[in-house]
């Protein structure tokens, strides 16, 4: 299943901190029902690739709605096509290798 990696940064707000804007990501998520994990620099959700796309675009719409004059989102899709893949997957692996 893809995984998206996604961060926001709201520009012309007046304030430094954009937690409000990542909750409201968040509600957006867990509205769609998709499984997702908050980092301290960005989000990653599990879903399949028209459902991440789909829900970039609202993310990246959050901040606007919420009055900021500019928004500079980055994100990455891991998706691969030969074996399974999530979220708990991919740390097991990292895991795994750093025991060895």
């Amino acid at each position: 299943m893809p995984v998206l990696d996604i961060s926001i940064i709201p520009v012309g707000t007046g304030q430094p901190s954009f937690s409000s804007y990542v909750a409201e990501a968040c509600k957006l998520i867990e509205q769609q029902g998709l499984k997702y994990q908050i980092t301290p620099t960005g989000t990653v959700i599990e879903g399949n690739l028209d459902q991440l796309m789909n829900l970039a675009r609202q993310i990246h719409s959050i901040p606007f709605q919420m009055g900021a004059e500019r928004v500079i989102t980055s994100m990455t899709i891991d998706e691969r096509h030969d074996r399974p893949m999530d979220m708990e997957r991919q740390v097991q692996s990292v895991k795994r290798n750093m025991s060895q």
